[in-house]
């Protein structure tokens, strides 16, 4: 049997783990990764890498926890390894706080992550305006150390890596003969998904080493992230947004609300500001299709839109885009296999 080609569109966290995922499992498959961009440069770089989840509206739920489910117990399984330090991985607990009793008090993931339970009275004191609250451990994923990890990986599993924009899927027909697109916000102009759209979102990152356990408001608009070198302080959300450059109204309107969560921020030394934009979509794209490239048939696989929860996500998507590719080298005509 001859070597099967895939090219892997986009060098985010949903880009590496795909492209691994295909690499380790398929050995017929040679796995070449592109992308204009790698890390420190990528989206992902700039995420907190926290895994929690909100819930997708067009994604039946039992897929949802599936996916959510396997990222956990992927990243579980390097926390609890001597590969933590390298990878970036961290056990991390906290609570996520709501200023109004949610309608859903246990969410999808509440049985994954570890020890999830109400928050007591007494531990709601320290939060007046809010009413209700969930403690629980989940894991914290630093991508400036965890996406040069994976490419390492992908690379001892025979994987190639190349930076160069792709414009258009046509470039990659005649030397591929799968194609995976991971490219995020990059999917509006690459296939025309006129669905998916940038979400900016600025953070902090803040040197306050005193700082040990998460907040997260459940309106998503308020966290604190401790992490390894540094705490995520956030964060904005904004639909349409473009600007990759950091506001100072939005600097200031993060520490103050955050602030109000947990005073001794005020004390904090401000790190950084990055800005990254989040491939925002009513739910992730997570399928193939058969496009008409240069007069032939290629089956490309998408994995993208995954919002704020690409790390939580990432590995689930990659296993199903597995399968995915499984069944485009099912499909291939037999020639094309010899």
């Amino acid at each position: 049997m001859k070597t099967v080609r895939v090219a892997v569109v986009g060098a985010g966290v949903v880009g590496f783990s795909t492209a691994i995922c295909i690499a380790e499992a398929l050995p017929i498959c040679s796995v070449t990764l592109l992308a204009e961009k790698f890390s420190p440069d990528t989206t992902s770089d700039v995420a907190a890498g926290m895994v929690l989840a909100e819930v997708f509206p067009d994604i039946p739920l039992e897929r949802q926890r599936r996916w959510f489910k396997n990222g956990f117990d992927h990243l579980l399984d390097i926390a609890q390894s001597e590969h933590a330090p390298e990878a970036g991985v961290m056990l991390s607990s906290g609570c996520q706080i709501f200023k109004e009793v949610p309608a859903e008090m246990k969410p999808f993931w509440s049985d994954t992550v570890i020890g999830f339970r109400n928050m007591t009275d007494r531990e709601l004191k320290r939060f007046p305006n809010h009413k209700f609250g969930q403690a629980f451990t989940t894991l914290k994923c630093e991508c400036s150390t965890y996406l040069p990890w994976l490419q390492k990986r992908f690379r001892k599993a025979g994987g190639r890596v190349e930076q160069r924009k792709v414009n258009s899927l046509h470039e990659l027909s005649n030397n591929f003969d799968i194609i995976v697109n991971c490219t995020g916000v990059g999917s509006r102009t690459l296939v025309g998904d006129n669905q998916v759209h940038p979400i900016r979102g600025q953070v902090l990152k803040m040197e306050a080493p005193w700082l040990k356990h998460f907040i997260r408001d459940g309106d998503g608009m308020s966290y604190i992230y401790p992490g390894i070198h540094s705490v995520t302080v956030g964060g904005t959300r904004q639909v349409g947004d473009s600007r990759l450059q950091a506001d100072e109204g939005d600097s200031k309107s993060i520490l103050e609300r955050c602030s109000k969560l947990e005073p001794s921020l005020r004390r904090a030394k401000v790190l950084h500001k990055p800005v990254g934009l989040r491939p925002g979509r009513r739910s992730p794209r997570v399928e193939k299709e058969l496009v008409e490239l240069k007069g032939r048939q290629v089956p490309v696989v998408h994995n993208y839109g995954h919002g704020g929860w690409g790390v939580s996500f990432a590995w689930g998507t990659a296993l199903d885009a597995l399968g995915l590719v499984r069944q485009c080298l099912h499909e291939m005509p037999l020639q094309a296999k010899l």
